[in-house]
């Protein structure tokens, strides 16, 4: 049985806050979308390394069930 982990709750700094409320809703979103394409591809290369048998099918499969939590 898998056991249920507790949400991690990261504090951002300030400062960082200041400049993020500075940029326009397309320049946050920009960011957080270059910041998932950085997951996908660190995760696509640890599932590979973990498993070079895998083909491109299954290893996309197991990069999308972590990044959805495996909810998918």
């Amino acid at each position: 049985m898998t056991r249920a982990r507790r949400p991690v709750v990261e504090v951002i700094d300030e400062t960082m806050a200041q400049v993020l409320r500075r940029k326009s809703g397309a320049e946050r979103l920009r960011i957080a979308m270059g910041m998932f394409r950085t997951a996908r591809t660190m995760i696509t290369q640890a599932v590979r390394q973990q498993h070079p048998d895998w083909s491109e099918t299954r290893v996309r499969d197991e990069v999308n069930r972590r990044l959805s939590h495996g909810s998918c």
